[in-house]
């Protein structure tokens, strides 16, 4: 059998749980907070009271962070290409609505209200240039993705595993920073981002756990796969209006390790916590090339991490069209 058709049958093996995922690793709409919960009310009398609360405490808040949040909120909103990619995935039938699109539509679902949320908090704010920041995600969405994965489960199981700790590492930092400035509506919205992010993080690790149980040693090979390719965050072709190629990402990545939001450790840290959370130094049954893979992985953070401490990060950043002249400093 084809090692095509051994992925498609875990993945329809693993379909007939999909209705326990979704129990344990997603909440009901008519439960989970929406975006109109946590902003100013616009039906009330005090909403532009409420408004000028928000822009006053704002003021307070560095471009550095602005950067970030911004950079946060344009991957939230680039929410479209990756659901039309995940819907792509071996095993995922959107066609004929199987479990496993099921699943992908309610993440989405799920994701969608967090760009909901941060692109209204941007705009109340009055300290950003929407239009560009607007610009800027349709881009993103224009643009797509390749996250060198292409239709296979165990690789974009692994991805996702990594990318939404990553994300619920961003939003908690950003809510810890807002908090310490004195914005604590800020603060709580990032934090029950952070909060549905590690949610979906569980999920995603405990779909790559399944496989290692029935499929050791290609997860291995897959996850291996990854971790040498580097994960690529999905704001990773970022640009601004009138430039065909970018380095806005690199320049983005910049403001968030100079405030401390998303670091190279952190990056080191999640993979070293996935090679944990999967007991990958306690796997069993593998075959040679597994065990080859195995040993590269328990070896690999260590590495990284010597690379990540020669790193330098610029002490001054990219000026972005989407944050405020007046808050370049």
């Amino acid at each position: 059998m084809s090692i095509k058709n051994i992925r498609l049958e875990v993945m329809q093996l693993l379909e007939k749980k999909v209705d326990t995922f979704m129990n344990d690793y997603l909440i009901p709409v008519e439960q989970i907070w929406q975006p109109s919960d946590l902003l100013p009310d616009s039906e009330k009398e005090t909403f532009f009271e409420e408004v000028k609360e928000l822009r006053e405490i704002a003021k307070d808040l560095p471009y550095d962070f602005w950067v970030t949040l911004v950079g946060d909120t344009i991957t939230e909103e680039a929410l479209p290409t990756y659901e039309s990619w995940l819907m792509e995935v071996e095993g995922v039938d959107n066609e004929e609505r199987n479990g496993w699109s099921r699943w992908v539509r309610s993440w989405t679902g799920e994701e969608n209200r967090h760009g909901d949320l941060l692109n209204k908090y941007l705009y109340l704010s009055g300290r950003v240039n929407m239009r560009e920041i607007e610009m800027t995600t349709q881009h993103l969405i224009n643009d797509g993705f390749d996250i060198g994965t292409g239709k296979d489960p165990y690789k974009n199981f692994v991805y996702t595993s990594f990318q939404e700790l990553a994300t619920y590492v961003s939003h908690n930092r950003v809510a810890q920073m807002a908090k310490k400035y004195g914005d604590n509506k800020l603060s709580k919205m990032c934090k029950l981002i952070a909060g549905d992010e590690m949610r979906h993080h569980h999920a995603y690790s405990e779909f790559v756990n399944q496989i290692f149980q029935v499929d050791p040693s290609e997860m291995m090979l897959a996850f291996q796969y990854m971790m040498k390719q580097k994960i690529v965050m999905p704001a990773h072709f970022l640009r601004e209006s009138g430039q065909k190629i970018s380095s806005a990402f690199e320049q983005f990545s910049d403001s968030a390790q100079r405030i401390g939001v998303y670091t190279a450790a952190d990056y080191v840290d999640i993979m070293q916590k996935l090679i944990d959370k999967w007991n990958i130094d306690q796997m069993n049954g593998l075959t040679d090339e597994a065990e080859k893979a195995r040993d590269y992985l328990m070896k690999l953070p260590a590495r990284m991490a010597r690379v990540s401490e020669r790193l330098v990060i610029p002490e001054t950043g990219h000026v972005f069209k989407w944050v405020q002249p007046a808050l370049v400093k």
